[in-house]
């Protein structure tokens, strides 16, 4: 009886002690877990950062390569522009128009009387074409095809005082009037034009004919 109260009383001496025991076992089982639980939201966040970080790399190289694309093709179309001012100076829309010296030239494709011809020409912000100087009759004279095309001078104010209708003066500026013209023949001839041979010869002005309008190539 002795000895079972004694092992009785090492029993209960010995449960507080388990007891003890196995609360300090699940505190370092908590103590353990918790620095794992504690550094996942850290990794989260470095995770999302680095994401994040990427998501902008890739961006930042679209939009590098969109820039670039951009700045290639701006690069054609300003190419492309300078191509067809060198092929179409005096624009791309206006093909019938044709290049010379600084100055845009206009044959027309239809016959009218000198006056219908001029007001034509001021219908396209152009003029009747005053010629300067051999080169230029040269230029109109390789264009109009053997061909009469009316320009700008006349003596319908007053016969024998020739003007052009930009205001050169006649009396000195060039000429390349035809053998034995200008002759006003049967006294109605008050217009010139450029005649089939290339030099000039006065027409009456209500003849029907061709006609060449010239503007300067805008800027």
């Amino acid at each position: 009886m002795v000895v079972l109260g004694t092992s009785e009383q090492q029993q209960d001496a010995g449960e507080p002690h388990l007891a003890e025991k196995g609360t300090a076992m699940a505190q370092r089982t908590i103590n353990r877990s918790f620095p794992q639980w504690k550094r996942r939201p850290s990794f989260l966040v470095y995770l999302l950062l680095a994401l994040v970080y990427l998501l902008i790399i890739v961006l930042f190289g679209l939009l590098l390569s969109n820039g670039s694309r951009l700045s290639s093709e701006t690069s054609k179309l300003h190419e492309q522009l300078e191509t067809s001012k060198e092929l179409f100076p005096c624009g791309s829309r206006s093909r019938e128009w044709q290049y010379f010296d600084g100055g845009c030239y206009y044959f027309s494709v239809q016959i009218q009387p000198w006056h219908i011809a001029k007001s034509h020409c001021e219908e396209l912000n152009s003029s009747l074409v005053v010629v300067n100087d051999e080169a230029e009759q040269n230029f109109l004279q390789s264009r109009t095809k053997n061909k009469p095309y009316w320009i700008g001078l006349s003596d319908s104010d007053v016969e024998g005082e020739w003007k052009w209708i930009d205001g050169t003066t006649y009396r000195n500026s060039y000429k390349k009037w035809g053998n034995g013209e200008p002759n006003n023949y049967d006294h109605r001839e008050n217009c010139a034009m450029i005649h089939d041979s290339g030099d000039w010869n006065d027409m009456a002005c209500f003849i029907t004919s061709f006609y060449a309008c010239e503007k300067p190539l805008r800027s």
